[in-house]
């Protein structure tokens, strides 16, 4: 099977949509160009300067609605479109403090009463990734079949809010290439660690309900809950679905 990158994808706001792309300029260092720019702090989160962890944010591992949440942004325009299945469609500028009080609104029902409620929107001037390292995540979809067929469902790769996902490695390679460089198309990477999953995999990202054992099949078939690679851009280029792959 040839060995191509399949998908891209990026998340404008973390855990609020996602949307894909034929291309991208990766920089060496720097997360993927506006993933997780901005992020959806509660009210209960500790914030610090910069870089946060993810419990001090809105996320469909406590949300499950927001899982179904897509977008679309206008980066001439700094405007991020979100569409949802129950809540319909908003257009705003995450950088406008006059915008918030209606996103706010639009985002509200869709996270649980008995939760923290979203609050802010936040960025770090990076992306607000859940590795405090500078990284884009790279996903099989040999894995995924795999998985998918030891759960006997169609698991989409939207469960997983990957930014690259790639065909034609064998199952589960990926997690041999730790510490080794891996090119797509103009860009290098060094594969970092394996990404251990959280409960935002379970849900059906079409409904925004959890609908699937991910977690658990991934123990009791695996041993683990990982899925996906991290990995750091060590030279910059430019990357599009399409273009080959290699281990260097």
């Amino acid at each position: 099977m040839t060995q191509v990158l399949a998908q891209i994808c990026r998340h404008p706001i973390k855990g609020h949509g996602r949307e894909t792309l034929a291309s991208v300029r990766l920089l060496a260092g720097a997360c993927m160009p506006w993933d997780r720019h901005w992020a959806v702090a509660h009210n209960a989160a500790k914030l610090v300067d910069g870089w946060n962890r993810c419990a001090n944010f809105a996320r469909g591992a406590k949300a499950p609605a927001l899982m179904a949440i897509t977008s679309d942004f206008d980066e001439a325009l700094g405007l991020v479109t979100l569409r949802h299945p129950e809540a319909g469609e908003i257009a705003f500028r995450p950088d406008d403090a006059a915008d918030l009080p209606r996103f706010l609104d639009w985002v509200r029902p869709l996270n649980p009463a008995d939760r923290a409620q979203p609050m802010a929107i936040v960025t770090a001037g990076r992306g607000m990734t859940d590795n405090p390292v500078e990284s884009v995540s790279i996903l099989s979809l040999a894995s995924l079949a795999d998985l998918s067929a030891k759960m006997g469902t169609d698991l989409s790769v939207d469960r997983f809010r990957g930014n690259l996902w790639i065909e034609g490695a064998t199952p589960w390679a990926e997690f041999g290439w730790i510490g080794q460089r891996l090119c797509i198309g103009e860009a290098v990477f060094e594969i970092t660690e394996r990404i251990t999953r959280c409960s935002a995999t379970t849900v059906d990202p079409k409904t925004g309900r959890v609908s699937a054992p991910t977690l658990a099949a991934l123990e009791e078939n695996y041993g683990h809950q990982d899925f996906g690679v991290y990995a750091v851009v060590v030279e910059s280029g430019q990357i599009s679905v399409g273009d080959e792959w290699r281990l260097a």
